[in-house]
């Protein structure tokens, strides 16, 4: 979501300046695309206001910026499935929820003609969650909490990042396309699966191999690495900063041998799984916690203004919202811990 130059005017009106991107609109043009200028402004003062800009003295101006305008419905009228609650069978996606940008409208209106099929077969919606997918971030933090001006989807409003890699994006979601029913995923879920055994290999071989200090402390010395006194794991050394894979490669011609057989993604992934790996298990540990609330089920029945225990604003959002889990409910701005403790007790946790 980037606001108009006039907007941005009036909101960052202490700042002195404002950085502008000079982007190419093509290899063989003159024109370019100003980032960070969008306006809706009259043609006339566009161009005035351009030619103010440093290096922008002459510039030509070949078609002016305008503005969209559209309106939506807040989605935290909808349920986790994207289904309206008032209006049974009915799905939103896209801007009409308060999103902005292509992938944005995409990734929902997917997920709504997932689960509006779903919804014709009496099945359950399928739902993506936060720690599997940006798509299950995106519509949890809609559905929840609501947007106040046009949503788009930055990694940092996800909780769980490490867990969310380029490099596993296939291993996260190809299992979940397959059970849903897509087709000639056969080929896919080999790959997938060769994928996590030469990666439970590679660290398997890293975690066994053991590295004399006469072999790698003049390397380790040219990288600014402190050398090392005796025979190490060889995983000891690759978790160092500014110590990769490729960089062992050039000292260790047995080990590059051995990691001949392997294509260079999965060495890639293997690598990130070693070097991360405190930091990737806790953050699995809290989306295992997460996972424990997510199976605590609440019903649309529950009469939330008759737990006094609950905070006044509490009960307000869980009547308006009816989350279908603890977890989600924990989810909600305005819902505090002790909110969670009184739900999980009135359920029998």
């Amino acid at each position: 979501y980037c606001p108009s130059i006039e907007d941005k005017i009036n909101r960052f009106a202490d700042r002195e300046r404002h950085q502008l991107f000079v982007e190419p609109e093509g290899r063989y043009t003159n024109e370019i695309y100003v980032n960070g200028f969008s306006s809706s402004l009259p043609e006339d003062v566009q161009y005035k206001a351009l030619r103010k800009v440093v290096g922008f003295e002459d510039m030509k101006m070949f078609r002016p910026g305008y503005a969209i305008e559209y309106d939506f419905f807040p989605p935290t009228q909808l349920d986790i499935s994207l289904e309206t609650k008032l209006v049974k069978g009915l799905f939103f996606a896209g801007q009409i929820n308060g999103t902005t940008g292509y992938e944005e409208a995409g990734c929902q209106g997917l997920m709504a003609g997932i689960n509006a099929y779903k919804f014709t077969r009496n099945e359950e919606p399928l739902v993506i969650k936060r720690s599997e997918g940006y798509i299950g971030v995106l519509i949890d933090d809609l559905v929840n909490k609501g947007t106040n001006e046009p949503y788009r989807m930055f990694t940092s409003r996800a909780e769980y990042r490490i867990l969310l890699r380029q490099d596993n994006a296939d291993l996260r979601l190809t299992p979940i396309a397959k059970s849903i029913g897509m087709k000639h995923m056969d080929d896919r879920m080999e790959r997938v699966k060769q994928k996590l055994d030469n990666k439970k290999a590679i660290e398997k071989y890293f975690e066994k191999y053991s590295i004399d200090p006469d072999v790698i402390n003049s390397r380790l010395s040219e990288l600014g690495s402190s050398p090392i006194k005796q025979k190490v794991r060889l995983k000891s050394v690759l978790s160092r900063p500014n110590i990769s894979v490729p960089t062992l490669l050039e000292v260790l011609p047995e080990v590059k041998a051995h990691l001949a057989q392997y294509d260079e993604e999965t060495i890639n992934l293997a690598e990130v799984s070693l070097k991360y790996e405190g930091y990737i298990k806790r953050e699995q540990e809290m989306v295992d916690k997460m996972n424990r609330l997510e199976q605590v089920k609440l019903t649309d029945t529950v009469n939330y203004h008759d737990l006094v225990s609950l905070s006044l604003e509490a009960r307000e959002k869980l009547t308006e919202i009816k989350p279908k889990t603890i977890g989600q409910a924990s989810r909600i701005s305005g819902v505090s811990p002790s909110d969670v403790s009184v739900l999980l007790v009135h359920m029998g946790r």
